[in-house]
C-alpha cells in the first residue's frame, strides 16, 4: 500500500510578448503526486480564484504517480497588480496544501 505522496509544483509565468498583448497565462504543473484526487487551485493576491481556470485530469506516469496541470488566464494588469500568484495542491484529509508562489515583480524582466 502506497501512502499519500505530495506532488511537486512549478508555476510558469506569462511571457513578455503575451503581457505586451494585454493578457497573462500562468501554468501550474504538479508532478509526482499520489493518489489521483489532488486538486489544483489558484490564489491571486492572497484570495482564491476560480474564474479563468482550466484544469487537466491527472495523468498516470510510468512510476505510478500522477501529474496535473492547471492554467490561469488573467488580464496583464491583474497580473501586475496581484502582488503574488500562488498555485495550491490540496487533497481531502491533508491538512496543509502544497503551495508554489510567483511574485509578478520578480518576473517582469
Amino acid at each position: 500500500k502506497v501512502g499519500v505522496v505530495q506532488p511537486t509544483l512549478s508555476v510558469l509565468p506569462p511571457s513578455r510578448v503575451e503581457l505586451e498583448q494585454g493578457s497573462a497565462t500562468l501554468v501550474c504543473v504538479a508532478s509526482g503526486g499520489f493518489p489521483s484526487d489532488w486538486k489544483l487551485g489558484w490564489k491571486v493576491g492572497g484570495s482564491s480564484r476560480s474564474g479563468g481556470v482550466s484544469d487537466s485530469l491527472g495523468v498516470l506516469g510510468k512510476d505510478g504517480h500522477y501529474s496535473w496541470t492547471s492554467t490561469l488566464n488573467l488580464h496583464a494588469d491583474q497580473w501586475r497588480k496581484a502582488g503574488s500568484v500562488s498555485c495550491e495542491a490540496s487533497k481531502n484529509g491533508q491538512t496543509q496544501p502544497v503551495t508554489q508562489t510567483l511574485n509578478p515583480g520578480e518576473c517582469s524582466e
